[in-house]
């Protein structure tokens, strides 16, 4: 009996290890190569590791408290001013989009953002042309694709995005009807509503700090 409770152990054991090992690889690729679909960097480093079970991959959350821990050990140094330079930049386009009534989501507003994070906004239309005229007034050239964001664990909607640079830091901007304004969509982390940042939080933020660190 004890051996079979010893084995089951090791197993458990070997399992949070690959997991572990699994998750630190991919924080590295998504801080290191910008991979930003923690899926898709997960099995590209189960794949180089060698370890292929579906038991070995580990959440989300995991991968992300990874990528966080790397950022702490080997870009403390740069990271700081990197996300300065992003909240910055995130500030302009939302004084640009204020019409839009813009919120900031993502890296830049938690303090994770790294060297391939971009300054992402959710801006708030009926019409998303509008957007794409106002882009087009000021001669900005853009990406136009779409996104797929969570409201509930089983309901997936599909919104316009539009990608452009502004001072070497990429810019993405989705666009959602005004009644979602209201409701924050999924976070793919956590599965709890996004945190999302005002203007003027973002002011805020950016006059009480020089930059946090993730």
């Amino acid at each position: 009996m004890r051996n079979a409770r010893d084995h089951r152990q090791h197993q458990l054991d070997r399992l949070a290890q690959n997991r572990r090992r699994i998750a630190v690889e991919a924080a590295r690729l998504m801080a290191e190569h910008g991979i930003r679909d923690y899926h898709q960097a997960k099995l590209k480093a189960a794949h180089s590791l060698g370890l292929f079970q579906e038991a070995d991959l580990p959440r989300n959350a995991e991968i992300e408290a990874a990528r966080r821990e790397h950022l702490r050990l080997f870009q403390a140094d740069t990271q700081p001013q990197l996300l300065r330079q992003r909240r910055e930049v995130a500030r302009e386009a939302m004084q640009f989009f204020r019409r839009f009534e813009p919120r900031l989501v993502g890296a830049v507003l938690d303090g994770s953002a790294d060297a391939h994070s971009a300054v992402c906004l959710h801006l708030y239309s009926d019409d998303p042309d509008s957007v794409a005229h106002l882009l087009h007034e000021h001669a900005i050239p853009c990406e136009i694709g779409s996104r797929r964001l969570r409201y509930a664990v089983d309901a997936v909607e599909e919104f316009p995005v539009f990608q452009f640079s502004a001072d070497d830091v990429p810019v993405d901007l989705t666009v959602l009807p005004r009644e979602r304004q209201r409701q924050a969509p999924l976070d793919r982390v956590s599965d709890r509503p996004m945190r999302r940042a005002s203007l003027g939080a973002l002011e805020a933020l950016l006059n009480g700090t020089d930059g946090d660190a993730p």
